[in-house]
């Protein structure tokens, strides 16, 4: 079953490893001298809970009152966002450029300001090399404060001057063309939340003119930065995806992906990116069904988590198992493996609660489609219903609308398998008013539940003659490239031929 929200404080206390709770009380013993604080034991009441209750929180705490409780949580937070701070410094360059560049406006104000100038200098040239674009422009616009209201040395240095106007002028420039290309990304991947793929001539027109007009005018391909030709490698890959181009989408991609080969530190830098465009690779390969290409970067990608794994802070160990695991599941249905996917499933399902807290619902539940997928191809009828009925039961407003309709017709595909007729003809008549409501709804899939209730309204005897006239009728939406990608999801051409050869 899916997590329910928990207390923020419980969340970040039960998120720590004991390498990290070791160092919070370290750093709480350096604070304070005198003993056990209020908020530490706090910490030590959470630490021990299985499941946040406040009524017992207060009463093993004793002198706080429910009123005081409140303010003692916000400190108890903020102490333990400052110790991993404390400790994660060392593994983010973000966060080691903003440290010195909090040291230099320290030194500014205790008026030390050549020394401030000398420790801007070395983290400007950290930040170019980690293409830290918007703190390297931070560090610029503060030089440039410095030099406007003190007399320096840098004045007398020939061309000093000019060489620092010329680099906050430049990185001013990347700096307006990185938001440009960002936002682009943004609102491209957010057409395709909230209208999916085109499904028509004049949808796909009017996508053409949606993307012409927010693309990013006047930059020169030569001059971008590492992270303005991801984004635009991005946006690029969801304008080709939402038209179903997959090869030129799956283009886009390499691209993507190939510029972390160019920029092999960047891999550590941002692992997460990384990880998403191998990702999104390997989802177009597999629509596109490129089964050796496939193999290859998912054999990368595990490559790329074993040697970095130990480094991984815990969002990235959570993008990890969900990408590399989808991927693999994605892998044994591409080549039709589907006793190895389900043994692949049995050890995802008993890992998926300790990532559950993390994840968005969609992800968890296009786990159980996948697994509910595998089971079906099996022929585990009753398996698969288990993880539909997860998806089916679901609540939750984020729910994609192809996740739960594939859910549901994959759902009376089973009950079908199983020779529950009756049952069948009583879910088709409420199924067949969500279809008739939803608006990313694949052809094939219309035509699926008009011909299961056939079959529930005929006699067992008729329904192979019903299947080979099924099969003739659904051979033009094969060559429709608006239906191919639903076929992915639930191929129930594959499911109607094996119907027809018996």
């Amino acid at each position: 079953m899916l997590n329910t929200q928990k207390d923020q404080l419980f969340t970040l206390v039960k998120s720590l490893t004991k390498a990290e709770k070791r160092n919070f009380r370290l750093y709480v013993n350096r604070l304070q001298s005198a003993g056990d604080t209020k908020f530490l034991q706090l910490f030590d009441v959470l630490d021990r809970l299985q499941e946040y209750d406040e009524e017992t929180i207060l009463k093993r705490l004793g002198e706080v009152e429910k009123r005081h409780l409140p303010n003692l949580k916000r400190h108890l937070y903020k102490q333990i966002l400052t110790s991993l701070r404390l400790i994660h410094i060392q593994k983010n360059i973000d966060i080691q450029i903003r440290e010195q560049l909090d040291f230099a406006r320290i030194l500014y104000g205790k008026g030390m300001y050549m020394q401030s100038l000398r420790l801007l200098e070395r983290i400007k040239k950290t930040a170019l090399e980690h293409h830290q674009d918007i703190l390297h422009l931070e560090i610029l616009e503060f030089e440039k404060m410095i030099e406007a209201r003190h007399i320096t040395r840098s004045r007398k240095v020939e061309n000093k001057m000019e060489g620092l106007l010329e680099e906050a002028a430049h990185r001013s420039y990347v700096t307006h063309y990185s938001n440009l290309f960002s936002n682009f990304n943004i609102q491209v991947h957010g057409w395709y939340i909230v209208h999916g793929h085109v499904r028509n001539e004049a949808q796909e027109q009017a996508v053409k003119a949606f993307f012409e007009s927010n693309m990013p005018k006047g930059w020169d391909e030569k001059k971008l930065t590492f992270f303005e030709r991801a984004n635009w490698y991005q946006s690029m890959m969801w304008c080709h995806y939402i038209r179903l181009d997959l090869g030129q989408a799956a283009g886009q991609a390499r691209l993507w992906v190939q510029l972390f080969q160019d920029n092999a530190q960047m891999k550590q830098m941002d692992p997460d990116l990384y990880m998403r465009a191998m990702y999104y690779l390997l989802v177009l390969l597999y629509l596109m069904r490129a089964g050796a290409e496939f193999a290859e970067h998912l054999e990368a990608f595990e490559q790329f988590e074993r040697e970095f794994r130990g480094q991984m802070n815990d969002n990235s160990r959570m993008i990890s198992f969900v990408y590399l695991n989808l991927s693999r599941l994605n892998h044994c249905l591409l080549a039709r493996n589907f006793k190895e996917g389900i043994r692949l499933a049995g050890r995802i399902e008993k890992e998926l609660p300790h990532f559950e807290a993390y994840m968005d619902v969609h992800r968890s539940l296009l786990f159980y489609f996948k697994f509910a997928y595998l089971y079906f191809s099996d022929g585990q009828y009753e398996k698969a219903l288990e993880y539909l009925n997860e998806i089916i039961h679901q609540k939750s407003a984020h729910l994609r609308e192809d996740l739960h309709y594939n859910a549901r017709l994959l759902h009376l595909l089973c009950h079908y398998e199983l020779g529950h007729y009756d049952l069948l003809d009583y879910l088709l008549s409420s199924i067949r008013r969500q279809f008739n409501q939803g608006a990313d709804i694949s052809e094939m899939s219309r035509h699926t539940l008009r011909f299961l209730r056939q079959l529930a309204q005929a006699p067992p005897a008729g329904h192979p003659q019903a299947f080979r006239r099924f099969h003739a009728g659904i051979q033009g939406l094969l060559e429709d490239k608006y239906e191919r990608k639903a076929l992915n999801y639930l191929d129930i051409p594959a499911w109607v031929e094996g119907k027809v050869k018996g």
